[in-house]
């Protein structure tokens, strides 16, 4: 299929949302996005049509970030509209949003009255008590608790159309929420699940492309993540290349940086051992990953750039499981590697959302003893493997399947919570036997260039 044809579906999606909203019945539209299929151009496009049609909206995020995102495409993409940033009283907002034309910026609601649409996170429209707006659009829906929702949702407004990405993170908390597990009100919910499950009428659609994930990509993130969420990428193979201006050495990194430009998939396999968390020789190998591509002159092309261009450290990201992971990382390419200045390092917690052209990843179960509910979550793998548009390169040390078949489950089952689809020990299992078919195990290359 052409990607005209490919537009064409999108576009077609997109507008039978746009269409459905003012005659909408219910109190709310449920939009399941995958990665990269224009979620946050919708949010956009829906606000400008609620905002022409004589009713002006609230944007509600998650995270200031992704709040001051949203700003910046509303200006870029509906400069007609007066748009406003509700921020909290301690937030310093980016230097460029006072700047943007016709944004306003208070901490107080009744300083933004005249504007078409404003967008502030959850947690602060949570504060607003004394007006009420006919509709809501609430962006990165599945990463809202349902407590949050259940906080705003009767007072601020009358209908909602909830856009997000049902296999991202669920929501997190900072404290032990165990005492809630199974329970009604459990907090840890997400507003979605919570949504669907007391609203049974409620429409859902889907987004049916994705821009950013490769052909490469599109079948195992969409069979292990997505079996309800059906869609296909939005290039073709011959689009998206990723070719060397210089050879390589023959090293595992090279083998591993060579198989992930030919198929966009890598495993760089390490010996099996026991790391748990810090691993100094897989820190060492993402990011002589990261080095051997800007090194080796990696040259990209896609919809964007057909003629192709020199890859550069800004389109790459190294993604872990752990913040202190991506601390020692940082730290080595700070102090060791200059020349990879530019490179992202995060979480996939602070990943989620964004894209590069390679990118490179420290299995969440590499190293460990044990399968504990955090390292098996779907949703955290989903981020790690889905941020690229050209290439993934998975890191690991050898043994993760045995440690998956010795370890199904660690948690109790609790009765009445909601199950988790898909779940994350099978979606971990259909990750790795993919990633098997385009491992380079590291051990036996260099025994090879020894002999």
């Amino acid at each position: 299929m052409t990607p005209d044809v490919r537009q064409e579906q999108a576009d077609q999606a997109a507008r039978a949302i746009l269409e459905q909203l003012p005659t909408l019945s219910q109190r709310g539209l449920v939009v399941d996005s995958p990665p990269g299929a224009g979620k946050s151009t919708l949010v956009v496009r829906a606000a400008d049509a609620l905002a022409q049609s004589g009713a002006p909206c609230i944007v509600i995020a998650q995270t200031n970030s992704q709040v001051d995102d949203l700003v910046r495409r509303f200006v870029r993409l509906c400069p007609h509209l007066r748009i406003a940033r509700l921020t909290a009283l301690d937030y310093t907002v980016p230097a460029d949003l006072p700047t943007l034309p016709g944004v306003r910026i208070s901490a107080r609601i009744q300083d933004l009255g005249s504007a078409h649409v404003i967008v502030g996170t959850a947690m602060k429209w949570a504060t607003v008590a004394d007006r009420r707006w006919p509709w809501a659009i609430i962006d990165e829906a599945y990463q809202m608790r349902s407590d949050t929702l259940l906080r705003i949702a009767a007072r601020l407004f009358d209908k909602a159309l909830f856009v997000g990405d049902p296999g991202q993170l669920d929501p997190f908390s900072s404290v032990e929420t165990h005492r809630w597990a199974g329970l009604p009100h459990d907090p840890m919910n997400s507003a979605v699940a919570v949504l669907l499950d007391k609203n049974r009428d409620l429409p859902v659609r889907s987004l049916p492309v994705s821009w950013r994930l490769p052909p490469s990509a599109v079948p195992l993130i969409r069979d292990a993540f997505y079996p309800f969420t059906p869609f296909h990428a939005g290039s073709q193979t011959a689009t998206r290349t990723l070719t060397f201006g210089g050879i390589g050495m023959g090293s595992p990194l090279d083998a591993a940086v060579d198989r992930a430009a030919r198929t966009g998939w890598a495993l760089l396999e390490l010996p099996a051992r026991f790391t748990h968390r810090i691993d100094p020789e897989a820190f060492q190998a993402v990011v002589g990953l990261a080095e051997r591509l800007l090194i080796r002159r990696a040259i990209i092309t896609c919809e964007q750039h057909p003629e192709g261009r020199v890859l550069e450290p800004r389109d790459l990201a190294i993604g872990t499981a752990h913040r202190d992971q991506a601390h020692q990382i940082r730290t080595l390419l700070r102090h060791h590697h200059p020349r990879l200045h530019g490179v992202t390092v995060d979480t996939a917690n602070r990943l989620q959302g964004l894209e590069f052209s390679v990118t490179i990843v420290l299995h969440p179960l590499s190293g460990r003893g044990d399968a504990s509910a955090f390292h098996l979550e779907a949703g955290r793998l989903c981020v790690l493997t889905s941020r690229h548009r050209h290439a993934c390169i998975v890191v690991a040390r050898a043994g993760i399947a045995g440690l998956l078949d010795a370890h199904p489950s660690t948690d109790p089952v609790h009765l009445g919570s909601a199950s988790k689809i898909p779940d994350g020990w099978e979606a971990n299992h259909a990750v790795l036997a993919h990633l098997a078919e385009h491992a380079v195990r590291a051990w036996e290359l260099r025994g090879r260039r020894r002999g």
